[in-house]
């Protein structure tokens, strides 16, 4: 059984590398079969796995990244990851944060919605530059998320969606760099997040 588990193991790694083999430099922050490296909060089953991705659907709360990657403390980067919304769905994914009890971390988010009630839309950076323009539901959409030198950038399919420099006092990015979180917005929204990778910038 422990042999099977490593042949799996290393070809689910073998299959990442494949798929993104032209990422030099990117480092996988979920491995795609559990919830290893992520803790979720205040309600742990919000967050299930489902045919390779973290599928958020349940009571509000946020799965956040505590993974051994960089010490799950990221300043500079680029991640990248698929999303994929159902029908009047809302989520999104916080970053530059620590981890809260609370539900809704203070930090910046990057809105992922594209049918629900909420006129923000995917790509978005919530409520400080926001997206009116909805994707598509039930289709998978690549999403980047870029951090460098105090520049937001949110590109969804190719598109650079939002360009965002804070300034001062008034910037939510913390001056050591923090975590990710992935938010589950509420009981009917289910939103599905795989293949989630980062480059350090710094």
């Amino acid at each position: 059984m422990i042999k099977h588990c490593v042949i799996i193991t290393a070809a689910i790694a073998t299959l990442f590398t494949f798929a993104h083999a032209n990422e030099e430099g990117f480092q996988p922050l979920f491995d795609g079969k559990s919830l290893d490296g992520w803790n979720a909060s205040p309600h742990k089953d919000s967050f299930k796995i489902v045919d390779g991705a973290i599928v958020a659907h349940g009571e509000a709360s946020c799965a956040y990244y505590n993974g051994a990657v960089n010490g799950a403390k990221f300043k500079n980067f680029e991640l990248r990851m698929d999303v994929m919304t159902k029908p009047s769905s809302n989520g999104g994914l916080f970053f530059h944060t620590k981890f809260q009890e609370n539900v809704w971390p203070k930090a910046y988010e990057i809105q992922i919605n594209n049918t629900q009630k909420d006129p923000r839309k995917t790509g978005g950076i919530y409520a400080f530059v926001d997206n009116l323009k909805p994707f598509e539901d039930n289709k998978w959409m690549a999403m980047v998320l870029r951090v460098e030198n105090g520049v937001i950038t949110s590109i969804v399919d190719g598109k650079e969606v939002v360009t965002l420099k804070p300034e001062g006092e008034t910037s939510r990015l913390l001056a050591e760099g923090g975590t990710f979180a992935i938010q589950a917005h509420d009981p009917v929204s289910e939103v599905h997040h795989k293949n989630i990778r980062i480059k350090i910038l710094d």
